[in-house]
């Protein structure tokens, strides 16, 4: 065995992280030997915490602490936008512009038939609950410019039009092929500024 059983089993854990290949697993677990208990403790506790404590937002399916998340309950947004993106960092990647004013709705993925993610395994039916009071005018729709997010971008708008929605979609000032959360703000802003309609 090339690892001890504990160590291969950390190691195996690691590597199923996003982002985390084999190597950067291995990296992982010998900084987690190499730190004291306290540190490793106070890692396995906010995990854990955070595990315990998040919950999904009952309105945009933001994570939150609470059953309704602070932008949802902020009084000053403007209820009349909503912007629907893909996972919750989307929110962060808008929020460091400062610019945009309105509300979000997380969908947790994008469609993926190659994957099995279709309509159902998405956050959509929530999304048109909130739909039925009037106050909603516009819905943004801030999928990444991907195969995936396209599509889902366009399974959303004609689902969103017929109900006389105004469906706007973030300009292509994001690169193809990029993710929201590793955008410039300038890039971000641009995008928010000049979306077109669908």
């Amino acid at each position: 065995m090339l690892f001890a059983r504990p160590l291969a089993e950390l190691i195996a854990e690691l590597e199923k992280l996003p982002g985390v290949g084999p190597k950067s697993a291995q990296r992982l677990a010998y900084h987690l030997l190499r730190v004291t208990d306290h540190e490793a403790n106070r890692l396995a506790d906010a995990i854990r915490n955070a595990k315990l404590k998040l919950r999904f937002c009952e309105q945009c399916q933001n994570i939150s602490e609470h059953a309704v998340c602070e932008i949802c309950q902020e009084p000053r947004r403007d209820r009349s936008l909503i912007c629907v993106v893909a996972e919750p960092r989307d929110i962060a990647a808008l929020e460091r512009i400062h610019e945009y004013k309105g509300r979000y709705h997380v969908l947790h993925g994008l469609l993926s038939p190659m994957d099995g993610v279709g309509p159902d395994q998405l956050r959509v039916k929530e999304l048109l609950g909130r739909l039925t009071s009037s106050e909603v005018v516009e819905i943004i729709l801030a999928t990444n410019p991907t195969i995936e997010g396209d599509a889902t971008a366009l399974y959303l708008a004609r689902l969103l039009k017929p109900m006389g929605l105004k469906v706007t979609r973030l300009a292509h000032g994001m690169p193809i092929g990029g993710e929201l959360d590793y955008a410039d703000s300038a890039t971000l802003l641009s995008a928010l500024e000049y979306r077109r309609e669908v």
